[in-house]
């Protein structure tokens, strides 16, 4: 491999040759962005196995405005790994400074995300706080600057005079800590070209590691100290500055990496880190094996491929948890895989989280069997940039857990999960299983796989993640309100003769109305199957039973109430300019069968999560106000227009519904205007100009404002009571964002 230095390195950056640990490790004056970093396997007296890494970073934020000397930043991530129980124990405390920082970062520009997510950000640190699992430090970050010794809020990384790196951990909320030596057994190398690599945003960065150091000393978890029998650790330091044109301009640009530390038995330590850019272009590849003596053989030609994957409950980003990594010509071949799935960090300082956790390692290194530990981090990669993206991903993943649930080609097991129980198998003598599909699953599957707005499946695993539940353990459920409100789309369109739905033809269209009607009538029930098979408390079930029958009770007669309709009433607020009455009719269906189920989903969420009755309650009013807001904002996009043209314009009125625009106009336009827009929806108009008039009409009256706004009342309201109810935290931003997204969404 061809290495390249820098074109202009720092006076402090070490030149080729052995590194001075000395003069390297403390913090750099040149430097504007540095980290440093130990990672530790472990086993304790009792025979247990742990896991730790923790990351110590400071960077320069601004500069004093009277000096001109920097002013810096300061954060520690650390996380304890039980791969046994699969509990990952993350902390992340930031600066005292961070609100300030972010709200900077967002005027900047450089903060990751669009407006919905950058004014939820916003409206956290404008209270002096960060989102929950950050938590700010009590005090300022004490940094030496002549030697290495950090301590942050009483987390500290230590050089000793003999050269061992002490590390000190500590969350008394958790009772978590650690208490290690690391003695280094080889000498430092470089990573990148000579030493040079890419940072998180693309500056110049001075590159080593220590890959192996003997560990020792004492673990706390749950307030028990556990005494480390053996152990063995990895250091590394990285320290740099912001590549600079000859104009002046700072180059900036996101950095996505993959970076992996294995240590082999036997003393061999093998890393492989590799960077991207926005584009997903190649910034960079390295892959360094070390021998037990310390000498490194460096590598550009490897293959790091990603073999299996896992998607966050919380977060909704994909990550590789197993990999093959080859590199031919140390004739080394491993399959690298997580210790456990559940090993993301969610963090502002990454926002909104990067997944490094413990992996075990098998395969052939030399002809010979290899086996070890390591400790993989990957970041950067598919920013959370919008909302809507947001739920594309959940929808991709509400999608697979309704194909996990209801699968094409079921195999007799799943046949009698759906169909009956272990205790009436006899229930299945006879059926044929593919034609049970063909006529059942296959109607859903084919409405369900064309996508559709996923924000019931999210609130469900929201709330319980608000509530201090783990979502990961009930991704499961992100099926049941997406079965539910698919049902009553496809019983929706046989009621309305509607013959598209999702961008393709109604299931009625497809397989007739009699399979139809009985496809989305199932999918009200096939939900049921993750209750009775899942180890809640009775009390529980029987709470999730109710909301959910409730649900299903209120929709229907919401949907009874829309198909009806309310041409009476209309008559009414023509001649007497009234339409109040009208109004609390059209909001008392939407309420019914939109904002009813909502508000019941994500009780269940909560319930799920262990939230008490007042949690679960506002957590549910929250998503009440969101439903009826949804339809409410629905009502005049109709009239409005919808973003690419999604739905007809003006389809509602065409079709002779009394909408809540409508009611509204009735009570703001003359009587004359009243009685002309009233002729033209009972007509039902079909020609485009009719429509049209009819729509300047409720658009002039003001309606489509007030509809508006009574939408952003409902949300405002809402939220304010959640906000009062729940800490500031990484899903509390998000619902904000979402609360706000209903409110403004063109589609």
């Amino acid at each position: 491999m061809v290495e390249l230095a820098p074109a202009v390195q720092p006076a402090d950056w070490p030149a080729v040759g052995p590194i001075d640990l000395l003069a390297q490790d403390p913090p750099h004056a040149s430097a504007t962005s540095e980290w440093w970093y130990v990672n530790t396997h472990l086993e304790t007296a009792d025979g247990a196995a742990y896991s730790l890494f923790a990351s110590f970073f400071r960077s320069v934020v601004d500069r004093d405005p009277a000096t001109g000397a920097p002013r810096h930043a300061h954060s520690v991530t650390w996380a304890l790994c039980d791969p046994v129980t699969g509990r990952y124990h993350a902390n992340a405390l930031v600066d005292p400074h961070s609100p300030e920082i972010i709200r900077r970062q967002v005027a900047d520009g450089r903060w990751v995300g669009d407006d919905l997510l950058r004014q939820a950000i916003l409206d956290v640190v404008e209270k002096g706080a960060v989102p929950l699992p950050d938590r700010l430090m009590a005090r300022p970050a004490d940094v030496e600057s002549d030697t290495l010794r950090l301590d942050f809020d009483g987390n500290r990384l230590v050089k000793d005079r003999d050269g061992c790196y002490r590390l000190d951990l500590i969350d008394d909320e958790r009772s978590v800590g650690a208490c290690l030596t690391f003695e280094p057994a080889v000498p430092p190398i470089r990573h990148g070209d000579h030493g040079v690599v890419r940072g998180a945003d693309d500056e110049d960065m001075f590159y080593y590691s220590i890959p192996w150091c003997r560990v020792a000393g004492t673990l706390t978890l749950e307030g028990r100290e556990l005494p480390v029998r053996a152990g063995q650790g990895w250091y590394d330091h990285e320290f740099g500055r912001p590549r600079v044109l000859d104009t002046g301009e700072v180059l900036r640009e996101d950095i996505a990496w993959n970076w992996m530390a294995l240590q082999l038995d036997g003393g061999r330590a093998v890393s492989v880190y590799e960077l991207f850019d926005r584009r997903g272009c190649d910034r960079g590849r390295w892959a360094i094996v070390v021998d037990p003596n310390g000498t490194p053989t460096r590598y550009d030609t490897f293959v790091l491929e990603p073999l299996e994957q896992w998607t966050s409950a919380r977060t909704f980003r994909e990550y590789p948890t197993r990999w093959r990594l080859a590199i031919p010509a140390a004739g080394l071949s491993l399959t690298v895989a997580a210790a456990f799935e559940g090993q993301e960090f969610i963090t502002v300082i990454k926002p909104p989280a990067f997944w490094e956790g413990r992996v075990h390692v098998a395969g052939s290194l030399a002809g010979a069997p290899a086996r070890g530990l390591g400790f993989v981090e990957r970041s950067g990669f598919d920013p959370v940039e919008r909302v809507d993206r947001f739920f594309g991903a959940v929808g991709r993943q509400v999608r697979r857990s309704v194909a996990e649930l209801l699968p094409r080609e079921p195999t007799p097991a799943q046949a009698l999960r759906l169909v009956a129980s272990e205790r009436h198998a006899h229930y299945l003598d006879g059926l044929s299983i593919a034609q049970y599909a063909r006529v059942v699953i296959d109607p859903l599957r084919d409405i369900i796989d064309r996508g559709g707005k996923a924000w019931r499946s999210y609130g469900l695993l929201a709330c319980c993640d608000l509530v201090g539940g783990n979502p990961q353990e009930f991704m499961a459920w992100l099926a049941v309100p997406e079965l539910l409100h698919t049902g009553s789309l496809i019983v929706d369109d046989v009621q309305d003769r509607s013959a598209v739905r999702r961008g393709g033809p109604s299931c009625h269209v497809v397989y007739g109305e009699p399979l139809a009607i009985n496809a989305g009538t199932t999918a009200y029930f096939v939900g049921q199957v993750l209750l009775a098979n899942s180890n809640l408390p009775a009390a529980d079930q029987l709470r999730i039973y109710d909301l959910y029958f409730e649900a299903l009770r209120a929709a229907h007669a919401g949907q009874a109430i829309d198909i009806d309709g309310h041409r009476e009433l209309g008559m009414d607020a023509v001649e007497l300019g009234r339409g109040e009455l009208l109004e609390r009719r059209v909001l008392a269906a939407h309420r019914l069968k939109s904002a009813v189920p909502a508000r019941s989903l994500a009780m269940v969420g909560a319930i799920l999560g262990g939230g008490t009755a007042e949690e679960t309650g506002v957590a549910g009013d929250y998503f009440e106000r969101l439903g009826l807001a949804f339809q409410i904002v629905d009502d005049a996009l109709n009239l409005r227009g919808f973003e690419r043209d999604l739905k007809t314009r003006g389809e509602d009125l065409a079709e002779g519904k009394l909408t809540l625009p409508v009611a509204k106009a009735l009570s703001r336009l003359p009587l004359a205007e009243r009685r002309q827009l009233w002729r033209t929806i009972a007509d039902k108009p079909r020609d485009p100009d009719d429509v049209a008039a009819a729509i300047a009409l409720v658009a002039e009256s003001g309606a489509l404002d007030a509809c508006e706004e009574q939408a952003r009342e409902l949300v405002e309201d809402g939220w304010r009571r959640l906000d009062a109810q729940f800490p500031d935290s990484q899903v509390k931003l998000m619902l904000r964002a979402f609360g706000q997204y209903v409110l403004e969404r063109q589609y």
